[in-house]
């Protein structure tokens, strides 16, 4: 049936009405659903996800995400604490209010040593990734705002802790854009399921449904469990393309009338779909690979997700984050020495193979590499129900290490320090927002002018906080 433009819908009859206060309260209703958030400056309705230039020229254009959720220790990886041996078993000087109790000083059960030119000390765990060193710049003085993984994960994630907001990945694509229409421009992969908090970490919020992350679970080896639904058992390419362009004009006839961003991201996420297909079996097939590069990265869960993850940066995709697996696998409250050294032998080497065969391809200069967690570990022993030792730590959020490496990080340096016994950091501490701010940096944004107007409100991933830790920067 023909469209009459003389037949108005529920919100325009009452706009027009004499009961248009309604309509106030529609709009209200939308808004905070974000149905109403507005177009961003500069990029055009519809258009979301085409490339965009930085406010100044970045030295980093792609993003990949190491993250250890659960909690990675930082006195057994990048910060290493000589005092807990002279203290072991005694209780420790100082003392910080932790989830749970503990108990004497625990010192480290594995192995420190210079690495490169830089001489950075690191631990046995990441022997591999040490190699490179002298690429990175480990920050060891991170610090976070409560001890718990749901708010530190969206604190480290989204940038607040406690309010729903946009992921890092999302601001990006904002920011930036993606360069290949035929993906997704944010991929999160987590083999075996999800982390703690599922999509939220990363959520677009209040930002176009187009900037959401797309998960994968890596675990799957075949394209079609891979990727569900890129395959139509029904329907060829043809088939479903004229399909496509009918549902396309029945919504653009539907916008017309309205600005409405959730029908814009259907919109955007029906194309990308249909050309993921083109696309996505090539990106995703490993195979295609040398077996030298296939045998660099390794044949397990993580050298295939790391793989895969270099493929999809090289085809234009924005931000990869790579999750350790479903749950919080680095949350050692017993037996870290036996577990840490699981979970490190698993991405100690995709680590290291990915620092080589994006620096073989020309491809580190430009693209940020980032490892770490949502906090760390106390360096005192856990203790169990019965104030037993159970040799493992708690959650620590007052000092913690990360680091970052490429696009445009300066190498072989550390920046702030935790005290004698990895407590807290005393030196240079750098909060989340600092860490967000230098990620928007390298990228070549100044986090205090890429916003996005919501609920009346200019919103950026920093809040109203966040300093450029400029020691790393190149």
């Amino acid at each position: 049936m023909p469209h009459d433009p003389s037949m108005i819908n529920r919100r325009a009859l009452l706009q027009r009405s004499a009961l248009g206060l309604g309509a106030l309260g529609l709009g209200d209703l939308f808004g905070r659903e974000g149905a109403l958030a507005s177009t961003p400056s500069g990029i055009p309705s519809g258009d979301a996800l085409a490339p965009r230039p930085p406010h100044f020229p970045g030295k980093a254009k792609r993003v990949i995400h190491f993250f250890l959720n659960g909690g990675p220790s930082q006195v057994d990886t990048f910060d290493p604490k000589p005092a807990l041996l002279k203290y072991a078993g005694q209780p420790a000087p100082e003392s910080l209010t932790t989830e749970r109790k503990t108990g004497a000083a625990f010192p480290s059960p594995f192995k420190f040593q210079k690495y490169g030119q830089s001489g950075i000390e690191v631990s046995e765990l990441f022997a591999k990734t040490a190699q490179h060193i002298d690429d990175i710049a480990v920050i060891r003085s991170m610090v976070a705002q409560v001890p718990n993984h749901e708010p530190s994960l969206m604190l480290m994630n989204c940038g607040d802790s406690v309010l729903s907001r946009p992921s890092v990945g999302s601001w990006v694509m904002y920011g930036l854009g993606t360069e290949n229409q035929n993906l997704p421009g944010f991929v999160a992969m987590c083999p075996g399921g999800m982390p703690i908090k599922d999509s939220d970490n990363w959520q677009s919020g209040f930002l176009p449904g187009a900037f959401q992350g797309t998960f994968i679970d890596p675990q799957n080896t075949e394209i079609d469990k891979l990727i569900e639904n890129i395959r139509s058992p029904h329907a060829s390419k043809a088939v479903q393309r004229k399909q496509l362009d009918l549902l396309q004009a029945f919504n653009a006839r539907h916008r017309e009338p309205r600005a409405d961003a959730r029908l814009d991201a259907r919109i955007q996420s029906f194309e990308m779909a249909f050309r993921m297909q083109m696309e996505a079996a090539d990106a995703f097939d490993i195979n295609r690979e040398p077996q030298a590069i296939r045998d660099l990265y390794g044949d397990g869960v993580h050298g295939r997700q790391t793989l895969i993850a270099r493929r999809l940066l090289e085809r234009g995709v924005r931000y990869v984050q790579l999750w350790h697996g479903a749950g919080q696998p680095w949350d050692n409250h017993a037996q870290i020495e036996q577990n840490h050294r699981a979970l490190a032998a698993q991405i100690d080497t995709p680590i290291a193979a990915l620092l080589t065969d994006l620096k073989q391809r020309g491809m580190l200069e430009d693209t940020l590499v980032i490892w770490g967690g949502e906090f760390g570990r106390t360096p005192t022993v856990e203790l169990d129900g019965n104030g037993k030792a159970a040799l493992g730590r708690d959650h620590n959020h007052y000092g913690f290490s990360v680091w970052m490496a490429g696009g445009g990080v300066k190498g072989g340096t550390i920046h702030g320090a935790t005290d004698d016994f990895g407590f807290k950091a005393v030196q240079d501490p750098v909060t989340v927002h600092d860490f967000h701010a230098t990620i928007l940096h390298l990228l070549g944004f100044d986090h205090e002018r890429l916003t996005y107007r919501y609920a009346g409100r200019d919103f950026r991933l920093t809040d109203v906080h966040g300093q450029v830790v400029r020691s790393i920067v190149a």
